[in-house]
């Protein structure tokens, strides 16, 4: 059936309570296929505290969701109705989060609410003007961290270009506005000295293999928790999706050079195979890295929190160390591997490794990336931070776990496991 382009109509009606209303055609066909048309009158919204644009603007999702025509955009109200929030929420939000993953969806709408909504909320969308933003802008860079001021910047360009080209404003505020300079930000490393004591002070086989995973494959805290035992190759591990907050998203990670496998040094592979013996689901599509799900997934297998996998089971460990917990992150771990990696290999194997998108230096036109140079560059700095670290001889399983959920393990083989291990 063809499609009837329709805008609708909206007015006000009731007595006692006033409500927008809408009319419009619902195209269908009768019992001898002929085309029937009818008018439909549906309530949209109280006309207290909503304009006739907003109403339209309703109206126009509503014939969009059951006639599958887009109705004609409404021109931009001439009031002061439509406010930066109402923008932020209702039109540059929905538009663009379904690019963003689970994380940064979260991570960026608080942004957006704490620092852009809570200062340009009620102001009418249109009196935004290049000077506001600016000096807001400024003001930020003196109290903010770099990361926080760029977020703001970003995300206020992207809304006023989005409102410009929807022609809710006439001229795109955030054009003109600079990024202005930012207090150096702080970004720390893991020493040598601490790499090697946590690993040593580690007493779970689960805690040692993810820890190390971490520390000399890194991953990022999404990407490690979404492994499966698909993913461990002998030699690599190949992400397949990512793990945010306890729920798992096949398919989904950051970049497409996120898809590539990750190197996994010689040293660490005994741990990762140890582990896999003891793990009580290692069937292909199970977790590396799981634990028990609560509430409606009790008894199930479901991904672990990288948060809280930290703060119990590795920082009371680093505590006794005297290492700091704020050095006690897979994003931590994640830098820490890429310093140290310069000295083991070129600027490109350092991006193989770390799998990012692009390095803008020369070296990215002029230097391939090798795989055997990669492994060889990541074995070099693992053999340099862990020199002549083995698999303790001693008996290593769950030290302090729930053995009645999924990672119970076969207790009667844990001997024969770290032989095998120790011996590999």
């Amino acid at each position: 059936m063809a499609m009837k382009y329709q805008k609708g109509t909206v007015y006000p009606s009731g007595k006692k309570v006033k409500m927008w209303y809408g009319k419009y055609l619902v195209y269908a066909q009768d019992s001898e296929g002929k085309e029937v048309r009818k008018h439909r009158n549906i309530p949209i919204c109280p006309k207290a505290g909503n304009p006739k644009w907003k109403a339209e603007q309703m109206l126009r999702e509503m014939i969009l969701k059951e006639c599958g025509i887009l109705a004609e955009m409404p021109s931009v109200p001439s009031d002061d109705s439509l406010t930066f929030q109402w923008f932020a929420k209702e039109r540059y939000i929905p538009m663009r989060q379904g690019k963003w993953s689970p994380a940064y969806k979260q991570t960026n709408a608080d942004q957006i609410e704490r620092y852009l909504i809570s200062r340009f909320g009620d102001l009418p969308l249109r009196k935004l003007d290049s000077f506001q933003i600016q000096i807001w802008l400024n003001g930020m860079a003196d109290e903010y961290s770099e990361s926080v001021v760029r977020s703001c910047y970003s995300n206020i360009r992207a809304i006023t270009a989005m409102a410009r080209k929807q022609k809710f404003l006439k001229e795109d505020p955030g054009e003109d506005v600079t990024m202005p300079q930012t207090k150096p930000v702080e970004k720390p490393v893991m020493t040598q000295d601490q790499i090697v004591g946590l690993v040593k002070g580690i007493e779970d086989m689960h805690d040692l293999c993810l820890l190390q995973v971490g520390i000399f494959c890194g991953p990022r805290a999404s990407e490690v928790m979404g492994l499966q035992w698909k993913s461990w190759t002998g030699e690599a591990l190949q992400p397949y999706g990512t793990a945010y907050e306890g729920q798992f998203y096949s398919g989904r990670l950051k970049t497409k050079q996120s898809k590539a496998p990750i190197p996994v040094p010689g040293q660490v592979r005994p741990v990762i195979e140890a582990w896999r013996k003891l793990s009580k689901d290692s069937s292909p599509e199970a977790l590396m890295f799981p634990t028990f799900g609560r509430g409606e997934r009790k008894g199930q297998a479901v991904p672990r929190w990288g948060k809280n996998f930290l703060k119990w089971r590795v920082r009371p460990v680093a505590q006794k160390l005297g290492i700091p917990d704020r050095l006690v992150t897979f994003q931590v771990m994640r830098r820490t591997l890429g310093t140290d990696m310069q000295q083991h290999g070129t600027l490109k194997d350092t991006q193989g490794m770390l799998r990012h998108a692009s390095i803008k230096t020369t070296g990215d036109v002029y230097v391939q990336t090798i795989e055997q140079s990669v492994l060889a560059a990541v074995n070099s700095r693992t053999s340099a931070v862990l020199g002549d670290w083995k698999m303790p001889d001693k008996s290593l399983g769950l030290k302090r776990r729930n053995l009645k959920g999924p990672n119970e393990v076969r207790r009667s083989s844990a001997n024969s496991i770290e032989e095998e291990a120790v011996s590999a």
